[in-house]
C-alpha cells in the first residue's frame, strides 16, 4: 500500500554511487564527510600547534628543528582553515580530497623530520587519515594514498640517516609503518566496496519501493470500495475517492485529518477492534453513515496497534447486486413457468366462455364459471406481466411536452376508469420538454394512478398531479399524490418488490415494473414519505429549449 512504502522510503538524496552525474559534484554526504574529516584534521593541527606553545622543547615534538615544527604546524593550522572555505564552494569534490590527503601526507612527514624521524611516532596520524580518505572517496585512489605516504616515509628516514643522525636499524620501523599504511588502506578499500554496493542496493530498492507505491496507489484509487489507511494515533494516511463518496470530503491537509473527527463512529468501531484482538470480526457489524456503509479492518503488519487499513463497502450497492442476482435467476424460472401455464390457461379460458353461451345454466353455475373466468384473465395478467419483466424490452425515447401528455392521459384515465375528471387535477408549475419512451411513460403513470384510485377518497381533487423542474440541472420531477390513507412505515421497505401487493386481486408486479421501467429510461421512481396519503415521484431529464 501506498502509505505504507512512504513510510519506509528513505529521505535521502541520491547518492555519487547510484548516480554518475556525481563523479564531479558529489551529494551532501559526501561534502558532509569531507567536512567533518578537515574538522579532524583542523583538530590535530591546532592539538600540535598547542603543546608546542604550552610546552616549548621540553617534549620530543620539534627536538630537531623547533622553529620549523612551530611554522609547520601553524601553516597546517591556516591549511584546514582554507579547506573550511573550499568544502563550502562545493566543487572539484575528488580534486579537493586528494590535494587534502596530498598535504596532510606533507605535513605530517615534515613534522616527523623536524621531531627526530620515526620515532616521534607522527607517522600513526596519517593512519586515521587514510582510513578516513579511503572511507570518504568511496575507495577511490585509497593505495595510491597509501603509496605516497610510504614513499614520504622513507624519504624523510633516509634523509635522517644520509645528513643527520638517523639509525639504519629503524627502516624497520619505516617499514612496518608503509605495511600500516597499506594495510589501512585495503581494509577501508573493502569497506568502501561493501558501503558501494549497499548504497546501490538501497537505490534499487529505493526506486522498487517508489514503483510499488505508485502502483499501490493507482490500485486503491481505482478499486470500487472505499480505502482508509490509518496509523497507530488514527491519523488518515491514505485515502481513495470512493471513501470521499462515501464519507464526505477530506480536508486538504490530510496529515492533519483525525479519524475521529472525520467519522467518528468508524473511529469508535476501530478501538473496539484494536481492544479485542482474539475475538473473531464480522465486518458486516460495522456500519456506519445510515446503514448504508460497512467496514472491515485489515491490520498493517503482525499487530493491531500499529495501524489498519479499512475498507469501506456500500451496503447498498451489495444489496443492489444481491437483488439483481436473485431476480435474475427467479426471472428465468417465471419465465419458463409463465410458457409452461399459458397454453392450458388459454384451454380452461375458452372452456369457460363456450359453457357460459350455453343457454340451460341455472345462477349457481353461472357465478361458479364467471369466477373460474375471472381468475382465469387474472392468471393471464400476471403471466403476461412476468413475460414483459423477463423480456426487458429497451427503450426508445421521444421529445414531447409533459402538459400535452398528462392531460391527454387524464382525459383517457377518467374515460376509462368510468370516474369524473374533477377526480385528477394537474398541477402544471411547469411545462417542459422530456425525453422518454411514450409507452414506457404511459405505463408508468397507468400504473400509479390505478394504486392512487385504489386507495384514494375519490373525491375532487383526490389525486393530484403536479410537474415541476428541479434546479438548474432540468430535472423534470412528476408527482403522483392520493388523498388515501397512505403506506404504513412497515410496508415501505417492500413497495418495489416483485410478488409483494396488498391486493389479492393484484400481482405484485406493478411498482417493480414501473421502476425497472424508469430506469431503462434513465430516470428514477421513488415514494416520499408525507404526512397524509401516498405520494410517487419519477424524476427524469429534461430536454433543453433551443
Amino acid at each position: 500500500m501506498s502509505i505504507i512504502s512512504a513510510a519506509l522510503r528513505p529521505d535521502t538524496q541520491p547518492t555519487a554511487a547510484s548516480d554518475p552525474r556525481l563523479s564531479r559534484d558529489a551529494s551532501d554526504s559526501y561534502w558532509r564527510s569531507l567536512y567533518f574529516f578537515n574538522g579532524y584534521r583542523f583538530i590535530v593541527a591546532l592539538l600540535l600547534l598547542s603543546i608546542t606553545a604550552i610546552f616549548g622543547r621540553q617534549i620530543t615534538f620539534g627536538s630537531t628543528e623547533f622553529e620549523l615544527f612551530v611554522y609547520i604546524s601553524g601553516a597546517y593550522v591556516m591549511f584546514s582553515m582554507l579547506c573550511f572555505l573550499a568544502i563550502a564552494s562545493r566543487r572539484h569534490f575528488h580534486l579537493q580530497l586528494g590535494v587534502q590527503v596530498g598535504a596532510d601526507i606533507v605535513f605530517i612527514v615534515v613534522l616527523m623530520f623536524a621531531s627526530g624521524g620515526i620515532s616521534s611516532g607522527l607517522g600513526l596520524l596519517l593512519l586515521s587519515g587514510l582510513a578516513a580518505a579511503g572511507l570518504i572517496s568511496r575507495g577511490r585512489l585509497t593505495l595510491f594514498y597509501a603509496a605516497l605516504a610510504s614513499i614520504a616515509v622513507l624519504i624523510e628516514h633516509t634523509t635522517q640517516v644520509l645528513f643527520y643522525y638517523g639509525q639504519t636499524t629503524q627502516y624497520v620501523q619505516a617499514g612496518l609503518l608503509s605495511i600500516g599504511y597499506f594495510t589501512t588502506a585495503w581494509v577501508a578499500h573493502t569497506l568502501a566496496k561493501y558501503l558501494v554496493a549497499t548504497e546501490q542496493l538501497v537505490a534499487q530498492r529505493e526506486i522498487d519501493l517508489a514503483s510499488m507505491s505508485e502502483v499501490s496507489e493507482l490500485v486503491i484509487q481505482d478499486m470500487q470500495d472505499g480505502v482508509l489507511v490509518v496509523d497507530e494515533h488514527g491519523l488518515i494516511r491514505q485515502h481513495n475517492a470512493r471513501a470521499e463518496e462515501m464519507l464526505g470530503t477530506l480536508r486538504e491537509q490530510r496529515r492533519e485529518q483525525y479519524l475521529k473527527n472525520y467519522a467518528p463512529a468508524l473511529a469508535h468501531r476501530l478501538e473496539e477492534w484494536r481492544k479485542n484482538p482474539v475475538a473473531g470480526f464480522n465486518p458486516m457489524s460495522t456500519v456506519v453513515q445510515n446503514n448504508k456503509i460497512s467496514a472491515r479492518f485489515v491490520p498493517v503488519g503482525r499487530s493491531r496497534n500499529v495501524g489498519a487499513v479499512i475498507f469501506l463497502e456500500d451496503l447498498t450497492r451489495v444489496q443492489v447486486q444481491a437483488r439483481q442476482m436473485k431476480l435474475a435467476a427467479l426471472g428465468r424460472l417465471t419465465a419458463n413457468i409463465a410458457h409452461e401455464i399459458r397454453n392450458p390457461l388459454s384451454a380452461i379460458s375458452h372452456a369457460t366462455e363456450l359453457l357460459q353461451e350455453e343457454p340451460a345454466l341455472n345462477e349457481t353455475v353461472a357465478r361458479l364459471l364467471t369466477i373460474i373466468h375471472e381468475n382465469a384473465k387474472r392468471l393471464d395478467r400476471m403471466v403476461n406481466d412476468v413475460l414483459k419483466l423477463n423480456r426487458g424490452e429497451r427503450a426508445h425515447r421521444e421529445v414531447f411536452k409533459v402538459g400535452d401528455y398528462l392531460k391527454t392521459f387524464a382525459e383517457q384515465f377518467c374515460q376509462i376508469e368510468k370516474v369524473p375528471q374533477s377526480l385528477i387535477v394537474l398541477e402544471l408549475a411547469a411545462d417542459p420538454e422530456v425525453s422518454f419512451d411514450h409507452s414506457h411513460l404511459n405505463q408508468v403513470m397507468w400504473n400509479l394512478c390505478r394504486n392512487a384510485l385504489r386507495h384514494c377518497r375519490r373525491l375532487e381533487a383526490s389525486i393530484r398531479i403536479a410537474v415541476d423542474v428541479i434546479g438548474s440541472g432540468g430535472v423534470v420531477k412528476l408527482d403522483v399524490v392520493d388523498d388515501g390513507p397512505g403506506v404504513p412505515p412497515a410496508l415501505r421497505n417492500q413497495l418495489f418488490e416483485p410478488f409483494f401487493t396488498t391486493v389479492g386481486s393484484g400481482t405484485g408486479l406493478g411498482l417493480y415494473i414501473a421502476r425497472e421501467v424508469c430506469e431503462a429510461n434513465d430516470a428514477k421512481l421513488e415514494f416520499i414519505e408525507t404526512p397524509a396519503g401516498a405520494q410517487f415521484t419519477v424524476l427524469c431529464q429534461g430536454v433543453a429549449r433551443r
